[in-house]
């Protein structure tokens, strides 16, 4: 098994799910972004991790635009050391344009992560030595105002059959890494990864999360991170 066939298989499994009003647009970068994914897979996702991060799902200006979680595109591009050829999801909204590498837009969330990974172990690969990051769903959801719609607003009926595919790829994921922490960046992903993953021998937890939506976060997230890293144990005393 590898990121590459988990990818295939929860691109297989999310084809032809339907989602009605007030959805409008779905966007799956797995697809039209897979090229800088599977870049972000092979250059940073091999071998054994001992942290694995899980996001909700991509945010318009992050990985719907770059395929890379959190993907605020300077710092995939800058630091990372990733850029690669985006196409376009089958339908797009007009006021949501995928531009690729081309997005003029900072994602606030993706800034404040890379940021904080970047200050505290300096270079990507002393990062991803020690953390994968990956998202529950790969999906964006879109109402006709442009408006983001998170997975968890959604319908149960159209919930049930994204969430079985998503399980299953979370699982496959976290077998695949081996971690000792899997940690949630939010409270809902920490609640998926005990869902899915409980019974595995993984500490479970979760941060707070980057969003510009977070009052807490607004006045300074990389101080939480770093604190919530700490009380779970990632983290020794020197914030590293």
């Amino acid at each position: 098994m590898s990121l590459k066939t988990i990818t295939d298989d929860l691109i297989a499994d999310l084809d032809g799910l339907a989602f009605g009003p007030p959805v409008t647009h779905v966007y799956n970068p797995l697809v039209y972004a897979r090229a800088p994914w599977d870049a972000y897979c092979e250059r940073y996702g091999q071998g054994r991790r001992e942290v694995v991060l899980i996001g909700m799902n991509p945010g318009p200006y992050g990985m719907a635009q770059c395929g890379v979680p959190f993907g605020e595109i300077a710092h995939v591009r800058d630091w990372l050391g990733i850029e690669a050829p985006v196409g376009k999801p089958p339908v797009e909204h007009p006021k949501r344009p995928v531009l690729g590498f081309d997005c003029g837009r900072s994602e606030v969330s993706g800034r404040r992560l890379w940021s904080w990974a970047k200050e505290t172990y300096g270079t990507p690969e002393a990062f991803f030595a020690k953390y994968f990051i990956a998202n529950y769903s790969p999906l964006v959801f879109m109402e006709e105002s442009g408006r983001n719609r998170i997975p968890e607003k959604l319908p149960k009926s159209e919930r049930a059959p994204m969430n079985a595919a998503c399980d299953r790829a979370l699982r496959r994921t976290v077998e695949l890494l081996q971690p000792k922490y899997v940690i949630g960046v939010g409270r809902f992903a920490e609640k998926k990864a005990k869902a899915v993953v409980g019974d595995l021998d993984v500490i479970i937890g979760s941060v707070p999360h980057p969003s510009p939506a977070s009052p807490l976060a607004n006045k300074g997230w990389a101080p939480l991170m770093t604190r919530a890293l700490t009380e779970l144990g990632v983290l020794d005393g020197d914030g590293t």
